[in-house]
């Protein structure tokens, strides 16, 4: 089956200010990396915009007709000190968020089994009640809970590679005993959490690495730790928080790691979705500030996430 790639115009729009690293080229950089011609069989489709109901799974009502009302008509608005909006900012984060939506739809009626989501902004550190982060909506977790409650999936993986720990995922779903969420991430450092201990469920695996860490630390955390909870858990779908802020030339930490490091977890992931949930996976992206890194990262995760087809 063709790999779908979702995007949509208004993740370009969406600008948080002269300087900051989550910028609208980061998205425009990875548009331009998918029109290489190893790319030609990927169907790129629109991403819809994702409904109050569905954010409304995920978030607190309240928050949500918070951050609406708080998007400018002009100018920006802080929502945290890392965090702001423009008047593009409300379109962007609703098709940011129904893109997973989207993807996950078109997989369940089995036009798919893999999806790329090329989004922003981000979500894996909004909480159900607040954005944080230079996240709005966790569009991994709108997008687990629409997996879990319109297409009957009961059991979703979430697997986090970012470089920074997905707080507001782990924080959906910590009593959840049929999400399970494991993420590998430099530690300590932002958001804060990701301990090893965090477990709360039996739900949660977390890969603490240490300023520096490198390739070898990160597979061995990723072999002895994520996938055998994987190949445990038993997955219907697998969501991947797709974030390549952990590479070697990023400005906003240090774990180390290269594009082969990406393709390697990718190309694991694949074969678990492959072994138990027919191949069904989905992938949205999350950081990566390097502008050269994030087009090469990237182009070696779709690499690995189309042999699901």
């Amino acid at each position: 089956m063709t790999t779908l790639l979702f995007g949509h115009q208004s993740s370009e729009e969406h600008d948080m200010g002269p300087g900051h690293p989550e910028c609208p080229d980061r998205i425009r950089v990875v548009q331009q990396a998918l029109e290489a011609d190893r790319f030609d069989s990927l169907e790129n489709r629109e991403a819809p915009r994702a409904t109050v109901d569905q954010i409304a799974r995920v978030h607190d009502r309240d928050y949500v007709t918070k951050l609406f009302d708080a998007v400018p008509d002009e100018g920006r608005v802080q929502i945290d000190p890392d965090t702001a909006m423009c008047p593009e900012s409300g379109e962007a984060a609703l098709r940011a968020s129904g893109a997973i939506v989207a993807a996950i739809d078109a997989i369940a009626a089995g036009e798919t089994n893999s999806a790329f989501c090329a989004v922003r902004p981000p979500g894996h550190h909004a909480e159900p009640s607040r954005g944080m982060g230079f996240c709005l909506f966790n569009n991994v977790a709108i997008g687990v809970e629409h997996a879990r409650k319109a297409h009957n999936m009961e059991r979703v993986a979430v697997v986090d590679f970012d470089v920074h720990h997905g707080n507001g995922t782990q924080a959906a779903f910590w009593s959840e005993p049929n999400v399970l969420f494991a993420s590998s991430h430099q530690y300590p450092f932002y958001p804060g959490t990701g301990a090893e201990d965090e477990t709360f469920v039996g739900n949660v695996f977390n890969v603490p690495l240490a300023d520096g860490a490198g390739s070898v630390l990160f597979r061995r955390g990723m072999e002895r730790v994520v996938l055998p909870a994987l190949e445990e858990f038993d997955p219907d779908l697998i969501v991947v928080s797709a974030g390549f802020d952990g590479h070697a030339r990023d400005p906003l930490a240090n774990i180390r790691l290269e594009e082969r490091d990406f393709e390697w977890i990718t190309g694991k992931l694949v074969d678990i979705a492959g072994e138990f949930c027919d191949g069904q996976i989905v992938s949205s992206l999350e950081g990566g500030y390097d502008l050269d890194s994030l087009s090469s990262s990237v182009t070696a995760h779709l690499s690995a996430l189309m042999r699901a087809g």
